[in-house]
Parts: C-alpha cells; sequence; structure tokens
C-alpha cells in the first residue's frame, strides 16, 4: 500500500485527528468521501469511514459511518481482484474486531444493549485474527473493558 496515493491522504487526516482537531479532521474526511465515492475502493471507504466515525458528534452518525466502514469491509472481502491486487484483505481481516468493537460501542451510547452485545461477541470472536503486539492488545483490551461495562 505504500503506492497507494488515497491511502497515505486518509493517513494524513487520522494523524489529524489523533492530534486532536476533530473538526478539521471531519471536515477533510469529508472532502475525501467526496472523491472515493459510495462505489470507490473498499479499503479507502472502510479506513476513511471507521475514522470518520470518531470525529462524530452525534451518537447516531458515528453509528451510521460505523456500519459504512464494516459494509466496505465485507465488500472487500467479496472484491476478489482487489484481494489479488493487494494484500490488504487479509489486513482488513484484522480489522474486523474493532469494527465491531466500534459498533458495539456506538450501540451502548444509544442505549441498544442487545446490539451492543451481538456486536462485542462479534468482536471477541474476531479477535483470533489479532497479532501478539500493541495493536492486537489494545483491541482485545478494549473489549474486556466494554464487556465489563455491559455486564
Amino acid at each position: 500500500m505504500s503506492g497507494d496515493v488515497v491511502m497515505g491522504r486518509i493517513g494524513q487526516v487520522i494523524m489529524l485527528l489523533h492530534g486532536g482537531d476533530r473538526e478539521e479532521a471531519r471536515n477533510r474526511f469529508a472532502g475525501l468521501w467526496d472523491e472515493i465515492g459510495e462505489a470507490g475502493d473498499a479499503l479507502h471507504r472502510c479506513t476513511l469511514a471507521h475514522y470518520m466515525a470518531d470525529t462524530q458528534d452525534d451518537p447516531e452518525d458515528e453509528l451510521l459511518w460505523d456500519l459504512r466502514a464494516l459494509a466496505a469491509a465485507e465488500g472487500l472481502d467479496l472484491d476478489e481482484g482487489r484481494a489479488a491486487r493487494h494484500a490488504s484483505t487479509v489486513a482488513v481481516r484484522g480489522f474486523y474486531p474493532s469494527l465491531h468493537l466500534s459498533l458495539a460501542a456506538d450501540y451502548l451510547k444509544l442505549e441498544r444493549r442487545e446490539a451492543a452485545r451481538l456486536h462485542l461477541l462479534r468482536a471477541r470472536t474476531a479477535a483470533g485474527a489479532l497479532a501478539d503486539d500493541g495493536y492486537g492488545d489494545g483491541v482485545r483490551a478494549a473489549i474486556e473493558r466494554l464487556e465489563w461495562r455491559l455486564g
């Protein structure tokens, strides 16, 4: 993906978001979304939507973006041409625990506990795809924390 200009641009906005400028990140993600479009590259849509969700103030909007991210990830699994060109399909499988964790958190914010439990179970199930590294450890720990909150 080192030659993927769009992923590079998305990465720059992610750094802006992690730097604390949610509003500017939201504006830039919106511009990139307009360029990519609903039918654009599934990896781009998945990554952008997953992080765009984190810029939202309204929990319903956050849920909408996380649902878009999941739909794009599922589309990437079905895009055999993309899979043949890139190793990104394997990377997206490692993204599923985070996608489902985000959805579980969204549903909990919206007081939809059963939907939250369902996605938390899916996050836990998908967590086997995570590497034993900082990212994997962080997602697994977040799953544990959300499980505790749900009881």
